[in-house]
């Protein structure tokens, strides 16, 4: 699914703005922003707690210079289903919260009229959605004690009210949060692109189009000079002297795919560059590459997960301010938009599925293989051409160690999914939780090892000369295991402003030495490519004994303001980039 695009074939008209919405039928409806959380939009706490459905609608217009070209209706994301209607009739449903779809509508809308558009969200979750809900028991960090009969009870009353809690630590932001868009192609088109790059220069392309017009694809440099040409629906293409996509500032080379079908156009910038796994090292254009930033959530106040790209550029700064080359998608696929931005700016990405809150029991996986490989196929064929995409993560924490040879039996029909499916054959993860590793059958068969620990916080709390006596145990372990290892989350919360003489729990003088701690360890090991703290920013999370205003375990406030740890990190991986530019 190519994302819409204006050109002299195409036009694109963006329905932002203000739209009409109601929490239940029969409310009054009120005024809403779009794209955007609904949750933050109001004070009364009916939006921000709500579970279930919710009704959004707008009057949208047809311009009559649509007449003649094909009208589709798309949507980037809605949380977490979705109905659609047009003039009162259902013309579409999608299910999950994080990736795109659309449906053509150019005999639902007539050119120069109004119609009027309606969606149901939903944002219910529960064993058979990604991310995974506790329909209405514990959330993922509650207080509830199991065998007490009044808590018991409570449960009850929860479920038949409807409530509906995540099993993840991240607030469940619902609505339409991102960009929704009627848009035009000529009747005959191009439905698809896809690019494999190799470092020599070589372009396989593929492209699938709607007609029988001739095809042809030129390859544009920076510069908007001709490198290489040629037709038909797939061919090879060889680009001399070519410039290498790197993940270094300054860097990131980008040429463009200029596609034509009959009438119809398409320009799809794309980088040429290899990603592989060899021993314990990760090569990117047959050079080791070692990730350093932290990963982040799409948060922010207000607009909670909605898309904002002035958000987008201030992160991508802060990022090269911190000498951050990388961040996973944690834990859901991001807004196309920030990928677009990574691509230019030579920032890594390591992009995942809403797999979260998956942990074992009996019934591992709950019957959700085939929906979660669906998922997974959705987004490898956003995604598939964003250079700055190196590695596909399955998922987040799962449990793989309570019932080892189920989770494998689950996971892995995915991992090779993942590698069938993707045509650049990217390397495949799968992020584990701090767990009883050696029981683990999964983590250990994926091609790079993401591993989330935390020594010193929530285990050993508080006592860092302990913790890295354990890291460091761990970290012997997998040395057998001859994979390169990510330490793809650890962290300490944090009050920024909370300061102590002693380096204890919350304040920012712990946080900085708990990270100094770990990085000690990583230091010694050369297999460990890689550091991803947790977290980015503060965010928010549900209400919980433990996340007071959200998680803080960022390096920055929500809004966006360096913790001491920021200024730590920023020091440590500047070091790191000029070793880097002097190999």
């Amino acid at each position: 699914m190519l994302y819409p695009q204006i050109n002299s074939a195409r036009a694109v008209m963006d329905l932002s703005g203000i739209w009409q919405f109601r929490l239940r039928e029969g409310d009054n409806w009120q005024s809403i922003a779009v794209p955007a959380s609904y949750n933050d939009q109001s004070p009364d706490a009916a939006f921000r707690d709500h579970t279930g459905k919710v009704w959004y609608r707008k009057r949208i217009a047809c311009p009559a210079f649509f007449a003649g070209q094909r009208a589709v209706l798309r949507f980037d994301a809605v949380t977490h289903s979705a109905r659609v209607f047009l003039n009162g009739k259902e013309v579409c449903a999608h299910r999950g919260g994080f990736l795109p779809f659309e449906i053509e509508v150019t005999d639902l809308i007539r050119p120069g009229e109004e119609a009027e558009l309606l969606v149901e969200a939903d944002n219910r979750i529960d064993h058979t959605t990604l991310p995974i809900g506790t329909e209405g028991d514990t959330a993922f960090f509650g207080s509830d004690n199991p065998g007490i009969t009044s808590v018991e009870a409570g449960k009850r009353l929860r479920r038949e009210n409807g409530v509906n809690l995540p099993a993840f630590d991240f607030f469940n932001y619902a609505g339409i949060n991102r960009p929704v868009r009627l848009y035009t192609t000529p009747a005959e088109y191009i439905r698809d692109i896809t690019l494999v790059t190799k470092m020599t220069g070589e372009v396989r392309y593929r492209v699938d189009a709607e007609g029988t017009g001739e095809i042809r694809v030129t390859v544009l440099d920076a510069q908007g000079r001709t490198a290489a040409e040629g037709k038909g629906a797939e061919g090879i293409l060889n680009i001399p002297e070519p410039r290498l996509w790197e993940p270094r500032p300054g860097t990131p080379y980008l040429y463009t795919a200029h596609v034509t079908c009959g009438a119809d156009e398409y320009d799809l910038p794309f980088g040429i560059r290899e990603v592989k796994v060899e021993g314990t090292k990760f090569l990117i254009n047959g050079k080791p590459f070692r990730f350093h930033g932290p990963c982040r959530h799409e948060d922010s106040p207000f607009r909670g997960r909605g898309m904002d790209q002035c958000l987008n550029m201030t992160d991508i700064n802060l990022y090269r301010w911190l000498h951050a080359n990388c961040f996973r998608t944690s834990h859901y696929p991001y807004a196309e938009e920030i990928y677009d931005l990574c691509d230019r700016e030579g920032i890594v990405i390591v992009d995942e599925t809403p797999a979260v809150g998956m942990w074992a029991d009996e019934n591992y996986g709950w019957g959700l293989g085939e929906y979660h490989a669906q998922v997974l196929r959705d987004m490898i064929a956003r995604d598939k051409n964003h250079p700055c995409v190196v590695v596909w993560s399955l998922g987040n924490e799962p449990g793989t160690d309570t019932y080892p040879e189920k989770a494998r039996d689950y996971w892995m029909p995915l991992y090779r999914l993942a590698h069938r499916t993707d045509p650049q054959d990217r390397p495949v993860t799968l992020v584990g939780c701090q767990n009883i590793y050696e029981k683990d059958r999964t983590i250990p068969e994926m091609d790079v090892v993401f591993i989330n620990r935390y020594y010193g916080w929530y285990n050993l709390s508080g006592d860092l000369e302990t913790a890295k006596y354990a890291f460091r145990m761990e970290l012997d372990w997998w040395k057998d295991k001859n994979k390169p290892v990510v330490l793809s989350e650890y962290g300490a919360d944090t009050i920024a402003g909370l300061h102590g003489a002693a380096a204890e729990m919350f304040t920012e003088e712990f946080q900085v030495e708990f990270y100094r701690a770990m990085s000690e360890c990583l230091d010694e090991r050369d297999f460990v490519v890689g550091e991803m703290p947790w977290n980015f920013a503060d965010f928010n999370t549900c209400q919980g004994p433990m996340r007071p205003g959200g998680n803080r375990k960022g390096l920055f406030t929500r809004d966006r303001r360096p913790k001491m740890a920021a200024h730590w990190f920023r020091g440590r991986w500047a070091e790191m980039e000029k070793r880097e530019e002097g190999r």
